[in-house]
């Protein structure tokens, strides 16, 4: 009796098992078609061109090898800095996808107007999810900014 029991209780504990795992997932932070691409730039801020990444609330694009397929923008941030990927995470990539800063206060897409806080990335208009971030590390004592995936 308590082996049958037992045969019997297996299952069911490895079903509600995976139903708990398959509910806890994260969401996708982009939808299916967004490129795969490896991310790796290292950046010297004390650089002239990256003289804008000195002071909060500026920001570049960075158009180097491995860095996305159309780029990252980078916002310094009062905790450090925020990198998103050029590409629309909302959408397919097509010719009008790329993201742009706008009035240095905002993140637009072209193709459908979606748009996002520039120093948050919170989603405003259109799309329900932020725009694709990658993690950083920074050396103060060198200026170095990694940038990796």
């Amino acid at each position: 009796m308590k082996r049958n029991i037992s045969i019997l209780l297996f299952p069911i504990l490895l079903i509600f098992s995976a139903l708990n795992l398959n509910s806890c997932s994260s969401r996708e932070e982009t939808v299916s078609c967004f490129p795969k691409v490896p991310v790796n730039v290292v950046l010297n801020l004390n650089l002239p061109a990256y003289y804008d990444l000195q002071n909060v609330n500026g920001w570049i694009y960075v158009n180097q090898q491995e860095s996305g397929t159309r780029g990252l923008i980078v916002v310094r941030t009062t905790n450090g800095f925020k990198v998103y990927d050029r590409n629309a995470p909302h959408i397919c990539p097509d010719n009008n996808t790329t993201l742009v800063v706008e009035n240095n206060i905002k993140i637009v897409c072209p193709k459908d107007n979606a748009t996002w806080i520039l120093i948050t990335g919170e989603p405003t208009n259109v799309a329900q999810i932020a725009p694709k971030t990658y993690r950083y590390n920074f050396d103060s004592n060198s200026g170095i900014l990694s940038i990796f995936d």
